[in-house]
Formats: structure tokens, C-alpha cells, sequence
């Protein structure tokens, strides 16, 4: 007895795209206040919440290599604190530089930002 066995041809394979998260939109908020002069160095997130309210805390490390992208980080400190935030289903109740570090040769500059987000709904 003969069994002949026939597959179709694979149809290729297509990634799921993935789900942008709070983290990725926090960074592409920040990196769009820097005018895409910086690159996130480090993000840490931690749960939040009070009585109220629930979210999460964001420690955010962007560093500016360069003339000019020391230039963009320097507004991105004087802009940030009252900068309004576009995040879907967030609320940005607060955003503060906590630490920069600037050096003058070769010139860059490394400053650490919080955010504070809340679940708007």
C-alpha cells in the first residue's frame, strides 16, 4: 500500500506586532522633549499606588554626547518639570530631573529623570 502525503506550501510567517508599553511610551515622550539627541541609558519602573490612585514610577537615564546634544539635554531640564505628556490612558502627575552629570571635554551630559504616572479612568 502507498500513502502519498501532500502539504501546502507554508505561507510565511509574520511576527505579532508588539504592544508598545508604558516603558516604551515614557521613553519616546522623553527622547522626543530631547529633539532624538539622547539615548536612554537605563529605565526602571516600580508599581505605585496611594489610596486614590494607581500607577507606576518611572527612573529614566538619557545621555547627550556632543555639542549639540548637550544643548537639547539642557532644555530637556528646564522644559521637562512643566512639559504636558501625551501617554494614552496616563496621566503625568509629576516629572523632575533628580541628578545630572556634565562633563565639558568631550562634551556630554547625563541626567536621570522621575515620572510619576497615573491610570487615567
Amino acid at each position: 500500500m502507498h500513502i502519498e502525503v501532500k502539504s501546502a506550501p507554508l505561507a510565511p510567517r509574520i511576527a505579532p506586532k508588539r504592544r508598545r508599553s508604558t516603558a516604551d511610551r515614557v521613553n519616546e515622550a522623553l527622547l522626543e522633549l530631547a529633539g532624538g539627541h539622547a539615548a536612554i541609558t537605563r529605565h526602571s519602573e516600580a508599581s505605585w499606588a496611594s489610596i486614590t490612585f494607581a500607577g507606576t514610577r518611572h527612573r529614566v537615564e538619557l545621555e547627550f554626547a556632543g555639542d549639540a546634544a548637550v544643548e537639547a539635554g539642557e532644555c530637556l531640564i528646564a522644559f521637562l518639570p512643566e512639559h504636558e505628556f501625551a501617554i494614552p490612558g496616563q496621566l503625568v502627575a509629576d516629572a523632575a530631573v533628580v541628578e545630572v552629570d556634565h562633563r565639558a571635554h568631550p562634551a556630554l551630559l547625563r541626567v536621570t529623570c522621575e515620572l510619576l504616572l497615573l491610570e487615567e479612568g
